[in-house]
């Protein structure tokens, strides 16, 4: 690339990287708050994204398309489905998959095509998590719902610097899976979230 192409990438991935780290904090927070943070004016901001809209879009877009990256991932493991699947929710944790798109239901307009990865991703994850439960020793009545509003409430641990962050979160999330592994448990109160109820939060 051109040295000007060259710096234009560069400050859009700093402006992703500030925005993910921004609007999953606090998703209300002004389109300024990215431009600061990145080290960027605004007007280069606004070069590449319209509007904060524009902008929170092309991340929920890209989170899906990270978490459907891991979902694959998993399925075309053929080694022990527990260690697949519990990979996965360790690689989601990682790279924040599936937690700034939860973040930010309800602040954009969901397009067709958004709509349509969503299906294929509530489709994929209900495979993983079948072959999970028949091989692997996933406690009964788990369900896509459940693994998106964990992987949810695990990014909403604030806690010391990144690094402290990180490793908190993954504490948890050790202590989730030990639950998710037992295959004996007693039968969970209510019924998991809904595809209608999930997809019902980008509505509002």
């Amino acid at each position: 690339m051109s040295g000007r192409k060259a710096q234009a990438a560069r400050n859009d991935e700093l402006i992703r990287q500030a925005a993910r780290a921004v609007f999953t904090a606090d998703p209300g927070a002004p389109i300024s708050a990215v431009a600061e943070r990145a080290g960027v004016g605004i007007s280069a901001l606004y070069r590449r994204y319209k509007s904060k809209e524009e902008l929170l879009q092309s991340l929920a877009d890209e989170g899906m398309d990270r978490y459907l990256e891991q979902l694959r991932q998993a399925l075309d493991d053929d080694g022990d489905p527990w260690t697949a699947f519990a990979g996965f929710m360790r690689r989601c944790l990682d790279i924040g998959a599936g937690s700034l798109t939860m973040r930010l239901a309800g602040s954009f307009p969901v397009t067709e095509e958004m709509s349509r990865k969503g299906q294929e991703l509530h489709a994929d994850t209900t495979r993983l998590l079948e072959r999970t439960r028949r091989e692997g020793g996933l406690r009964p009545g788990i369900e896509v719902g459940d693994i998106s509003v964990l992987l949810e409430h695990l990014h909403t641990i604030r806690i010391g610097d990144d690094a402290r962050m990180n490793r908190l979160q993954h504490r948890y999330l050790e202590l989730l899976l030990d639950a998710l592994r037992t295959p004996d448990a007693a039968e969970l109160p209510g019924p998991a979230p809904t595809w209608q109820e999930l997809r019902g939060r980008y509505d509002d």
